[in-house]
């Protein structure tokens, strides 16, 4: 024990700051460092002669720091050599946060201080602890009396995909309320999820992120928040007082209502950016560990300065205790991937057996939770939808693509708007993954609302100050003849019907379904495709009834979703059918599906050839018999009139578009819609 110091030897496990009997145990991976330093900082800020850690082993070092107490603010400073062609950028002047910290003294904010290196490559001289946001010490417990886990049965799973503030921020709720973690648990904000009837909130990231340097120089912020600094500490812009207890209490509140909660997390790059800009944590600790480089530069897989080297096992540690940390002791339930590539990738490549993926499906907690993978990145063979180990969700955008596409009326889109329908079967193969494996959906947080998809032609993202040149250029979408927001009725009832469409589709197909928040409220971003730098009434849910017109059109579509999710829950088959061809399901029944044309009669081969076909249908009828529908999809506005199917002269209509009646034992489709009856 060194006395005069204050410390003791103290243990490299757990990595962080941990309250012990006698102290704080601070445990730092830092490989290359010549030397760490601890750096406390009392009640003022003011910063303490640093300490150097006193223990290192296997590139760990440790220490116990006696007589400190919860709540202490310090910071490190790593010592080493500052070799930019060697991954080494070791700088005394740049205080870094800890990458174990559970909370952080304020929100990080960009500083051109905070680089580790000048532009020509040496040694930034300024020292950053006035810009850079204090670790403190948090000794932080699951609560005792937390709601058990929601076990949602795969087959009704529904996703909701929600920003904090974007749901929060214009509720009717108290003023501080507003744009936080507890107004989404609010009475009124939890009346409205579940209205829905959905399963799953998918929370956007709620790691503690920074605003990027671009965007900063533009006056603009990072809204989404796909740019974290911290893989434990949440975000504390979306707090009252205190974020750690207040997320806690947003996923229990979340929970008491009966919802599964997963949480949308960025573990492939970190706001640390370009290798010039900021070095404020893994960077100036051990920026050869952290991140992927080659020949003395970087890897960028992620577009995004910098991508987390997911194949050494310093990040695979990091972020399996993350994940642990974020479901055991903060409550969530799953986790979706951003960029779920570079979480796959060994050396380069991807590689479905890679040690990060395996480490998370062999977990006896992390595999039990709801994992949804976004199964591309920008990287080389980045595009792998339907590759990823069986125990992943992925999202789908053959999906997304092939139902925009059916639904605008291209020609040629039967057939495979029927692969999508049953499972997209030619990316999730029969015999080695359930159709629950696709995340199908319409949209998500990046590109149009759906609202936007029925109403614009082109981006209109002026306001993120690129000159309209970020976000898609080809959007799939239908503007119905008007750009942008109209006073004709004609035009409105259109633009309805398609969204109506669009959510129809969407849950009647086999899969796990996805929203995008505020599509239930046919919120419009004005055009906008990639709103992720606009914290403002563009990107805020807006639950203000501004029309009559507006009014019906969000009844209509909270109706729709709300109606079928009740289908889905009650009748599985319309989620996963268990067909005889298929050696997944060879210890069970075979269910049974029958394609029609308009005449309902059997698909011909000339039938699904036919490149100007715009109707199809299909028959499901489960093992026992005991449940069998007929769903019809039509995407023209010509009138047709189908027949029942033959053997049926009597059918319940359970949900029905506007344009679909039955009379006389006939489908009436006077235009597009979607019609699913029970025979």
């Amino acid at each position: 024990m060194n006395q005069v110091q204050q410390t003791a030897n103290g243990s490299p496990f757990p990595l962080g700051a941990t309250v012990t009997d006698n102290g704080v145990n601070f445990a730092v991976v830092a490989k290359d460092a010549s030397q760490l330093y601890l750096c406390l900082f009392d009640q003022n800020g003011n910063e303490q002669a640093p300490l150097p850690f006193i223990n290192k082993r296997r590139g760990i070092w440790y220490m116990e720091v006696l007589g400190l107490k919860e709540g202490q603010h310090y910071g490190l400073r790593a010592k080493g050599e500052c070799k930019p062609e060697q991954q080494w950028l070791y700088n005394e002047n740049k205080l870094l946060i800890d990458p174990y910290a559970k909370d952080l003294s304020a929100k990080l904010v960009w500083h051109e201080d905070q680089a580790a290196i000048t532009k020509e490559g040496q040694p930034h001289p300024a020292d950053s602890a006035y810009c850079v946001p204090k670790s403190i010490v948090r000794s932080v417990k699951a609560n005792p009396n937390r709601p058990t886990r929601i076990k949602v049965a795969p087959s009704s799973r529904a996703l909701y995909e929600l920003h904090v503030k974007g749901f929060s921020q214009n509720l009717p709720i108290d003023e501080d309320l507003k744009g936080t973690y507890l107004g989404v648990i609010s009475a009124v904000g939890i009346e409205h999820l579940k209205r829905l009837n959905i399963t799953t909130i998918q929370l956007m990231p709620c790691f503690s992120f920074m605003t990027e340097r671009h965007l900063q120089q533009l006056e603009l912020t990072n809204y989404w928040g796909y740019n974290p600094i911290s893989f434990f500490a949440p975000e504390p812009s979306y707090a009252k007082q205190d974020a750690l207890v207040e997320f806690q209490q947003m996923i229990d509140g979340l929970r008491e209502a009966g919802f599964e909660v997963i949480l949308d997390v960025v573990y492939n790059h970190t706001a640390e950016s370009e290798i010039d800009h900021s070095s404020v944590c893994y960077r100036g600790l051990d920026n050869a560990q952290y991140y992927r480089h080659q020949e003395g530069q970087y890897l960028n897989y992620t577009g995004c300065g910098n991508c987390v080297d997911t194949y050494n096992p310093v990040s695979i540690r990091l972020i399996c205790d993350s994940m642990r940390y974020w479901v055991e002791v903060m409550g969530v339930d799953g986790f979706r991937f951003d960029l779920g590539v570079d979480l796959g990738r060994t050396d380069h490549d991807f590689n479905p057996k890679a040690p990060l993926l395996q480490a998370i499906l062999q977990d006896p907690v992390l595999s039990e939770t709801c994992l949804v993978m976004e199964p591309w990145d920008i990287g080389p063979n980045g595009y792998q939808v339907g590759q990823f180990p069986p125990g992943f969700l992925e999202c789908n955008d053959q999906y997304r693509d092939t139902v925009r596409r059916f639904w605008r009326g291209d020609k040629g889109l039967v057939p495979e708007f029927a692969t999508r329908l049953l499972g997209s079967r030619d990316y999730f193969h029969k015999g080695q993954k359930s159709a629950l494996h696709s995340v199908n959906y319409i949209t998500y947080h990046d590109g149009y609302t759906m609202k936007d998809l029925v109403s614009y032609h082109q981006r209109h993202n002026l306001a993120n100050m690129e000159d309209n040149r970020d976000g898609h250029g080809d959007n799939i979408s239908q503007n119905f003849g008007v750009e942008g927001e109209t006073d004709d009725k004609a035009i409105q009832a259109q633009r309805l019907n398609q969204q109506l469409c669009f959510l129809a589709t969407l849950l009647l197909s086999q899969g796990t379904p996805h929203i995008l928040g505020g599509d239930e409220l046919s919120h419009t971003q004005q055009g906008n495709n990639n709103a992720y730098c606009q914290d403002n009434d563009i990107t805020w849910q807006n639950w203000q009834h501004r029309s009559a017109e507006e009014t019906h059109a969000r009844t209509a579509i909270q109706d729709t979703i709300a109606t079928l999710m009740t289908l889905r829950k009650a009748y599985p088959i319309l989620a996963e059918i268990r067909l005889e061809d298929d050696a997944l399901y060879q210890h069970t029944q075979a269910d049974k599906i029958h394609w029609l044309n308009e005449q309902s009669e059997p698909m011909t081969i000339e039938n699904w050839a036919d490149d100007k076909r715009h109707y199809i249908s299909l028959t499901l009828a489960s093992a026992d018999l005991a449940s069998r529908f007929w769903l019809v999809f039509y995407s023209a506005d010509t009138l047709l009139n189908v027949p029942f199917p033959s053997e049926n002269q009597a059918i319940e209509a359970l949900y029905q578009t506007p344009g679909m009646s039955t009379i006389n034992n006939e489908l009436q489709c006077a235009y597009r819609g979607v019609f699913v009856g029970k025979l």
